[in-house]
């Protein structure tokens, strides 16, 4: 494929090099989402401590830790698409041996094992898409990668409705079948589209913060913050008392907020200083968290709150990897999103744990009391951020800035107010 110091066009060419990878991951991430729905309720209906339900999940995040470096190495050596199918027929055999038992120990192994495939072809996307990326058009092809998966995993998570037991191999079966289906498309693009396979130079996880220390500490909050709302909303929600098709639509609501605002946000990213847009998007998820707090678990309002709360806090994720990919040389984009979904995984292991410590306290609420306060440590850390460097909220001129970026640029604008700018760069 062509590529000019510009990078790909953002028609044609790139929808070639992106169409397989896109279509496995849609797959990939609809059976993840069906896939940790049921195990999440099978936990509560086979009578699992919360202690333990959350340790169940926070081996899945563990098993991010080791995928990421796993991916890293092999894609140097056999290439993106490679890396990919080897990962997906893992993760297949994975899912179905967790419907095959009900062994604790067995399921905190397995979600072990779909972790780490999951975060390896986390590192496959993330590194084929910035190897595609400019710095111009990096935020909104990151904000096509997360729809894409955050609308995948929430329909995933939806289709609890057509699973009637939770208990029987079905669901998993079928989870299974839909991962093994993922490989196809990608197998099937044409390998001129990949990136190429090339040695690439390391970089430390201590190098990557000296030179980006809002990206590296804002994707390790996030990561704390999207474990704990992803890990325990199935636990929850059973808890509650919803039923199995309210536990679908509860658990999915986050994703769908996410599918929706994610390209807004993103987009705006792009456009506007992406740590005030970071900053307003955590603010936002903390209104609709302590929303939560005082709305009935059942109610049709709940829904929508919870969709919001996704939708504000899933695209912090693309703004920490995006604002990273900006600074540093293109030889070192595959170690940095390698080191990125570790990070993120460290933090999501404690998401979980976080969450379950305040159920545990506080009851059930303390759900949403873990969201409010994660994300305000991100609020308050990207405000750190913003007055430890300063810089110009806009990176174009005004009639250049696109129509979600004008939308948050009067919000940063107040929060930014009394601020001295200074001519140089954002680290």
């Amino acid at each position: 494929m062509e590529r000019t110091d510009d990078g790909p066009s953002l028609t044609r060419d790139l929808a070639l090099a992106t169409w397989g990878l896109f279509v496995g991951l849609a797959c990939l991430l609809l059976a993840a989402g069906l896939f940790g729905t049921l195990l999440g309720v099978r936990s509560e209906l086979v009578g699992l401590p919360t202690v333990v339900s959350s340790l169940i999940s926070a081996s899945y995040y563990a098993g991010f830790l080791l995928g990421s470096r796993v991916a890293l190495a092999a894609l140097g050596r056999v290439g993106h698409i490679r890396v990919y199918a080897a990962l997906a027929s893992m993760l297949s055999a994975a899912m179905l041996a967790v419907g095959l038992t009900d062994s604790a120990p067995a399921w905190a192994g397995l979600r072990f094992v779909t972790g780490l495939c999951l975060a390896g072809q986390y590192v496959v996307a993330e590194s084929w898409l910035n190897n595609l990326a400019t710095n111009e058009n990096r935020g909104r092809l990151l904000a096509i990668y997360a729809v894409v998966t955050s609308g995948a995993f929430g329909l995933g998570q939806v289709m609890l409705f057509a699973v009637n037991d939770a208990t029987a191999v079905t669901g998993f079966a079928v989870a299974s079948i839909i991962t093994s289906l993922a490989v196809a498309p990608v197998a099937l693009s044409e390998d001129a589209m990949a990136p190429s396979v090339e040695e690439r130079e390391h970089i430390s996880l201590r190098d990557l913060a000296r030179l980006v220390p809002t990206g590296v500490f804002s994707c390790l909050l996030v990561g704390i913050a999207h474990g704990a709302l992803t890990g325990m909303a199935a636990i929850y929600a059973t808890r509650v008392g919803m039923s199995a098709g309210q536990i679908g639509l509860f658990v999915a609501a986050p994703n769908i907020g996410g599918m929706l605002l994610h390209w807004p946000v993103s987009a705006a990213s792009d456009d506007v200083d992406r740590r005030a847009v970071g900053l307003l998007a955590s603010l936002s998820a903390i209104g609709a968290a302590a929303l939560l707090v005082f709305t009935p678990p059942t109610s049709p309002i709940a829904l929508l709150f919870v969709a919001a709360l996704g939708g504000f806090s899933y695209p912090l994720y693309s703004i920490a990897a995006a604002y990273t990919n900006d600074w540093i040389e293109p030889e070192h984009v595959n170690a940095a999103a390698s080191q990125l979904v570790t990070l993120y995984g460290l933090g999501a292991v404690v998401g979980p744990l976080v969450a379950a410590g305040m159920m545990i306290v506080i009851g059930p609420k303390g759900y949403f009391w873990a969201a409010v306060v994660l994300h305000s440590m991100l609020a308050a850390f990207f405000l750190y951020r913003m007055r430890a460097w300063r810089a110009p909220l806009t990176k174009r001129p005004w009639d250049e800035v696109s129509l979600p970026a004008r939308v948050f640029f009067v919000p940063a604008t107040v929060v930014a107010m009394g601020r001295r700018y200074r001519s140089k760069y954002v680290r």
